[in-house]
């Protein structure tokens, strides 16, 4: 394109950018596979005075799901709220006719745990700082 009146910036976040980006992309995504909609799900637990426990955030697209966040916290940890937060997910996936989960996981996260909840490492990519890889996972339901 050689239009004088474009432009590019890079800046830090855009929550209004990232919105835009995901609408776009969801439509492209939705047209290529048939009608096939990304939907989201979460999975929150809280305490007696409302206050944020666990959470988890994650997606289903056609017959596949995914999770991309998963936290407890700190104090919480050990408590088996983590398994019940996939445990929770993996039902919602189930429900929405889904026969797999994926996740990803940096080393200095929680690996082991997804490795001990039935999540079968696919993949690693080295090179992330201190060291570091991330490790994919994929459970079938």
């Amino acid at each position: 394109m050689n239009d004088n009146r474009v432009g590019i910036t890079t800046g830090g976040a855009d929550a209004g950018l990232d919105a835009r980006l995901g609408k776009e992309l969801d439509a492209f995504n939705q047209a290529a596979t048939a009608g096939h909609e990304q939907s989201e799900f979460t999975v929150r637990v809280t305490d007696a005075d409302g206050a944020l426990v666990a959470g988890l955030s994650g997606w289903s697209w056609g017959d596949r799901a995914g999770i991309g966040m998963t936290w407890v916290r700190e104090d919480s940890r050990g408590d088996g709220w983590g398994g019940r937060l996939l445990a929770a997910a993996e039902d919602e996936a189930r429900r929405r006719g889904c026969v797999s989960v994926l996740v990803s996981s940096f080393t200095f996260q929680a690996p082991a745990f997804y490795a001990r909840h039935g999540y079968v490492e696919t993949a690693r990519v080295p090179g992330f700082p201190g060291g570091h890889e991330d490790v994919y996972f994929l459970k079938q339901l």
